[in-house]
């Protein structure tokens, strides 16, 4: 085709009318819909550990794990999904998928960088897991590219608008028992848990200095009583491990407490807590009311109640036993829960208003809602 004066300009206004059709769908996109980014460790890890140089104590990218659900292994440590991926189901989004998965190449729905293994301290697992603080470095990215693509006003407004949720804190308390570490004994119970919330502030605030207002976090598990902890004790006699599940009750006091300053402090700071422990405690005692037949014994693993962290054979035992039907138990291995658990668990959190497992002003069904 020959350029003249006159096609040159009209080719420059097809061109222009496409970028504004481009340009006013992306701001469309980010207006009204509610971007979702996710922080924290294995309960919401959906893949990263995938892409990094680690092990496979903290991978699941192997058999059985994803069976159910996606028929294959996703990096997900539960047989099918997270709770993260059903909360973003109820948010109307698709599944957000993890920061390092290759081919992502964009960010207006949020992404997912929460690491197996990680914690609030740098200093947990420690090269092997993508710790909280590196976690925060990687949205600094995304917050860059998201402000190269929709111009500052567009990027403040999408990640003002957007729900941040948080699953950290656990990992911090079970690898000193995990490890035989004596970092415990250089620390009283409320000096570590001081250190591992004061490090989660820190982030928080990191986080909120980039645009982000509407926060969601989840108390941690009845730890003592996970079935990798409950072995712990030499006895074995299948008791919770006091200790342990009360460095957990200790650290969830402190972090609600600490929420409720931020929120006074921090302008449009708003928050959602979910009293996870709470809830996975009575489905612990009680499973037959949530309509599961075992709340003690882990469908895959070895050992008593199958807490040996074997699930898959590729964690130093080949051997392991795998339930035939993983929707009747509320543990999928050691330490995670199956996808029936987490779906009746994202289910409560999201919308069951009578009831006093969502801690705070606000459910994360309203931060969604919130404009």
């Amino acid at each position: 085709m020959k350029f003249t004066l006159a096609n040159l300009s009209s080719s420059m206004v097809f061109i222009a009318f496409l970028s504004q059709i481009h340009g006013s769908r992306i701001s469309h996109r980010s207006s009204k819909l509610v971007a979702l980014f996710i922080f924290g460790d294995s309960f919401l890890d959906a893949g990263n550990n995938n892409y990094i140089n680690t092990t496979s104590l903290d991978q699941a990218n192997f058999w059985p794990y994803g069976e159910t659900y996606f028929k294959f292994p996703t990096g997900r440590f539960s047989d099918g999904r997270l709770i993260s991926d059903f909360i973003a189901e109820y948010a109307n989004l698709p599944l957000i998928p993890p920061y390092l998965q290759p081919g992502i190449n964009q960010y207006y729905d949020g992404v997912n960088f929460a690491s197996g293994g990680a914690g609030a301290l740098v200093e947990t697992f420690e090269g092997s897991v993508i710790s909280l603080k590196t976690q925060a470095r990687n949205f600094k990215r995304v917050t860059t590219w998201l402000r190269h693509k929709l111009g500052s006003s567009g990027a403040k407004l999408l990640l003002s608008k957007a729900v941040y949720m948080f699953s950290i804190g656990t990992n911090d308390y079970l690898s000193p028992f995990l490890t035989d570490s004596d970092v415990l004994n250089s620390y009283s119970h409320s000096e570590y848990v001081g250190l591992v919330v004061g490090n989660l502030t820190s982030i928080i605030k990191e986080i909120y200095k980039r645009g982000a207002r509407k926060f969601v976090f989840m108390t941690l598990p009845p730890l003592g009583c996970l079935p990798g902890t409950k072995i712990i004790q030499l006895k074995g006699n299948g008791k919770c491990l006091q200790e342990l599940s009360d460095i957990a009750r200790l650290h969830d006091r402190v972090l609600s407490i600490v929420l409720l300053q931020l929120e006074k402090r921090l302008k449009g700071f708003k928050f959602a807590l979910y009293d996870f422990n709470a809830d996975l405690t009575q489905m612990i005692n009680h499973p037959l009311k949530y309509g599961m037949k075992e709340g003690k014994i882990a469908c895959c693993g070895s050992g008593p109640l199958r807490g040996v962290y074997s699930c898959g054979g590729k964690r130093g035992e080949e051997h392991f036993e795998l339930c035939d039907k993983p929707n009747e138990y509320l543990f999928w291995d050691s330490y995670h829960l199956t996808e029936s658990a987490y779906k009746i668990l994202a289910d409560r959190m999201w919308g069951y208003t009578n009831n006093s497992y969502n801690i705070g002003p606000y459910t994360i069904r309203d931060l969604f809602q919130l404009q």
